[in-house]
């Protein structure tokens, strides 16, 4: 049998402080995994961030035949969709931004080019939008509750 625990252990918090903060931290995780897909989708179209077919391994350039430019569009476009696939779909899009950004670090690791970005990719990838991922369906749960419970009242 499962035994549930509190989030925090203070008797002074109720199920509602964590329902709240469990909302608060889900929504601000949705709308960064949304905006900052998006910016990076879209800077790929014009490098004002930071010049990045420079992260691109020669071999990944060899094995695609276009040039560096136009893979890094299909790249942005990808991203651009990323974005808009975590807000409408945050769980399903939670899933696709960390496996993208494993697959980002991955390619830099083959190369041992850019390792701290690879290295921070990872972090990211294995916190923000997978603790996004998991916490939608808790999200979803509770407010399928709370409207039950307005419903009844």
């Amino acid at each position: 049998m499962a035994t549930t625990y509190r989030i925090h252990p203070a008797a002074s918090l109720g199920a509602a402080t964590e329902t709240r903060v469990v909302h608060q931290v889900h929504t601000a995780l949705k709308y960064l995994f949304t905006v900052v897909p998006i910016v990076a989708g879209v800077d790929k179209f014009t490098n004002l961030l930071t010049q990045w077919d420079a992260y691109l391994h020669p071999l990944a350039l060899g094995l695609v035949p276009v040039s560096a430019g136009t893979f890094m569009a299909i790249v942005g476009v990808i991203e651009i969709v990323a974005g808009v696939l975590v807000f409408v779909r945050p769980r399903i899009g939670g899933f696709v931004v960390a496996g993208w950004l494993l697959a980002i670090a991955l390619q830099l690791l083959i190369g041992w080019r850019f390792v701290d970005v690879a290295v921070r990719d990872i972090v990211i990838a294995l916190s923000g939008p997978l603790v996004l991922a998991r916490l939608t369906p808790l999200v979803a749960a509770s407010n399928h509750h709370a409207t039950d419970r307005s419903e009844v009242a």
